[in-house]
């Protein structure tokens, strides 16, 4: 669907926090940058600017940066985008979501619609719950691995999102080709269904879980769906799991 840079997963990036990518802050730095200098430079005619200025966000939580950061996601320069979508990961506003699923629709590089899935999950906003689905069924896979983790985040939301999410989470857990992406849904599933009473929908995800824990061709999908039953602590799961691992299959 895309042509970008960004078909090949390295499971060790990708699984880490986006902002990893930016590098850490400095130790005893309070606060890492002033904000009352970085407001400015995020509307600088320099590219370079903006971009260190988006940065400075990502570390920075100020609710006045949000206008300029959701400009900044149609910047012409990629590095700027990619830099505003995860500080407004950093500073969620409900102002910003509809202009995040704008552009993850719109951008065609990987490495920006990666940081506008992440900002999308910490909305912890109803409105980012079919984007994301989207971008779970048909995106890259370093893309569709944060689709994954981000629908854990509809457990903040509220009831019907969690629903909603965990039907294409299973389907991505059983059919996805890349078994990182496998393994985060297993790991959202689980998430999910700490938030849901014992009813069918509930009950499917387990069973789910269950099915790939024994029969995924990929041992760490399968041990994510175990740690995924395991902290969800349904008894059936459990029991289905010390079956399993006594008759010598795991």
């Amino acid at each position: 669907m895309y042509d970008d840079d960004l078909t090949t997963l390295n499971p060790d990036l990708e699984f880490a926090d986006p902002l990893d990518a930016l590098g850490p802050p400095e130790e005893n730095s309070a606060p890492p940058y002033d904000p009352e200098v970085m407001l400015p430079l995020l509307d600088a005619t320099d590219p370079q600017q903006r971009m260190l200025a988006a940065r400075a966000f990502c570390e920075v939580e100020d609710g006045r940066a949000i206008p300029a950061l959701v400009r900044l996601l149609q910047d012409t320069c990629p590095l700027v985008r990619v830099s505003a979508a995860y500080a407004l990961g950093r500073n969620p506003d409900p102002s910003a979501v509809d202009s995040l699923i704008t552009q993850l629709a719109a951008d065609w590089n990987g490495y920006v619609r990666k940081g506008l899935v992440w900002a999308l999950g910490n909305s912890h906003d109803g409105r980012a719950l079919f984007p994301l689905i989207d971008a779970l069924k048909t995106d890259i896979p370093a893309v569709r691995l944060w689709a994954a983790s981000a629908l854990a985040q509809m457990a903040q939301v509220g009831y019907e999102p969690v629903i909603a999410a965990i039907p294409p989470l299973i389907e991505a857990m059983r059919q996805d080709s890349v078994s990182a992406v496998r393994s985060n849904c297993a790991w959202a599933i689980g998430q999910l269904c700490r938030e849901l009473p014992s009813n069918v929908v509930y009950h499917t995800a387990i069973d789910a879980l269950i099915e790939t824990f024994a029969e995924d061709k990929d041992l760490g999908v399968r041990e994510d769906a175990r740690s995924a039953i395991l902290k969800v602590g349904d008894t059936r799961g459990l029991q289905v799991i010390e079956e399993i691992e006594q008759d010598g299959f795991f």
